[in-house]
């Protein structure tokens, strides 16, 4: 499972630029699968199409 991603990495270096603190490009990605941004889920997994 990716831990960053090219989109966390650009919403990461945005946010630093504007003054904010502690947003690494890994903290981005737990908030964007936390908020359902992105599914992480593996194919083979019982929730996988239920979050598609």
């Amino acid at each position: 499972m990716p831990a960053k991603t090219e989109l966390s990495d650009a919403i990461s270096k945005d946010l630093k630029s504007r003054g904010f603190k502690f947003v690494g490009s890994t903290v981005i990605y737990a908030h964007m699968q936390a908020t359902g941004m992105v599914n992480d889920h593996l194919v083979d997994c019982f929730r996988y199409r239920e979050v598609q």
